[in-house]
């Protein structure tokens, strides 16, 4: 029987984290015995993972990683582990060099910087496996390259690289040790080559899976809209962070409701932005256009109950929530970024625009006045494909 260990950074509500879930569900526990490991000990979808899977961590909180509360259970727990083996001691010219250089570059990350002292203070993992995959870049692929033994090691990369903020510097050029290095969409894997273009050889694809039928089972379960508005509703999944670019879409909202458009914004997802996005809801008068309704244990009846699915960011890896709104025919808006680029084709099964407020608001604008079109465009968005389960194979293979 082989032995694989998956390790993630935390197991949050968002998409890497579910995605994770549905590819531990391919493993045969007749031949794979899978174990768990999430660096930071946190995260409310614990309760998610199949019963085959073993999860390693010694203590582990259920606490949402973005909720307010769950913050400071995760802040005190970084806080103590920066002294756990003096991990921050042994990384203190580590920090000092990267912080100088991310000053001068003018953009400060400290959870970049962070990744390499949580991995060096992880739990103590002494077993041997066949195969260790780290599911998520940051402090999993750290830990996995440092610290576990393994026959073969994998990483996966679910974000733009360059764009969100990685370096060689920061990763201290560990992916050439890696055997495979997975990335969720064609535009990861050329954004992560143009960084490392000695890995290309050994980079391939690996499309999120998702589970098409439980998606469409949990869309008809009671739930969604709890206010009685008669007008066209808009919704947007996600994480309530900057590469969601809430702000631009609350800036479109004003330019709706300026416009007449009887239309109403909903947001599903919970974030550190939270009280920032509030203030620019509230100092622009749209307390009741602009709803967040925070993060939801099913949000599949929303998708099926909005008019439109609109997901405006600055970049992606491969979303989760577009695949998700692909699935229940929803009529889709995206801005034209790395990930939504290849999620969605211009015109045909959605539409596209550029990330500004009012090139987001007239498209939306357009779209609503037109219920033919939509319905077209969602019908298209319905039969696409989206679960990649050969994919798997490129691990069972291997």
């Amino acid at each position: 029987m082989k032995k694989i260990l998956f390790v993630i950074n935390t197991l949050g509500g968002a998409g890497a984290e579910k995605a994770l879930i549905e590819l531990l569900k391919h493993f045969p526990r007749e031949q794979y015995e899978v174990s768990l490991y999430v660096l930071l000990d946190q995260g409310e979808l614990i309760s998610q993972i199949p019963e085959h899977v073993k999860v390693l961590n010694r203590e582990y909180s259920d606490a949402s990683v973005l909720s307010k509360e769950g913050k400071k259970v995760l802040n005190r727990k970084i806080w103590k582990r920066l002294w756990i083996r003096g991990a921050v001691l042994r990384n203190l010219p580590f920090l000092l060099r990267n912080t100088f250089v991310m000053l001068k570059k003018g953009k400060l990350s400290p959870d970049k910087l962070l990744w390499r002292v949580m991995s060096d203070s992880g739990q103590s993992i002494k077993e041997h496996y066949d195969m260790a995959v780290a599911y998520l870049e940051g402090g999993a692929t750290y830990y996995v390259h440092d610290h576990i033994n393994a026959d073969r090691k994998f990483t996966f990369l679910h974000v733009d690289y360059g764009f969100a903020g990685y370096t060689r510097e920061l990763d201290k050029n560990c992916y050439p040790d890696f055997d495979r290095i997975f990335t969720v969409s064609d535009e990861v894997k050329k954004s992560f080559v143009k960084v490392y273009p000695e890995c290309s050889q050994n980079t391939y694809v690996f499309h999120n899976l998702i589970d098409q039928k439980e998606i469409r089972r949990k869309a008809e379960l009671p739930g969604g809209f709890e206010d009685s508005y008669d007008g066209k509703r808009i919704l947007t999944v996600g994480r309530l962070t900057a590469q969601k670019a809430y702000e631009i879409s609350i800036d479109a909202m004003k330019i709706l409701k300026d416009h007449g458009v009887k239309a109403r914004w909903y947001v599903l997802g919970e974030g550190e932005l939270r009280e920032k996005l509030q203030s620019q809801i509230n100092r622009l008068g749209l307390q009741e256009d602009f709803v967040l309704l925070g993060a939801k244990t099913n949000p599949y009846p929303y998708y099926r109950q909005c008019n439109l699915y609109v997901h405006a960011t600055r970049f992606e890896g491969k979303s989760i929530a577009i695949q998700e709104a692909q699935t229940l025919g929803c009529t889709i808006l995206v801005s034209d970024s790395s990930g939504n680029r290849e999620q969605v084709i211009q015109g045909e099964d959605g539409m596209m625009c550029s990330l500004t407020p009012e090139a987001v608001s007239r498209n939306i604008e357009e779209l609503l006045k037109n219920p033919q079109k939509c319905r077209e465009l969602g019908q298209k968005a319905s039969v696409k494909l989206l679960s990649e389960d050969k994919d798997v194979l490129k691990l069972f293979q291997i």
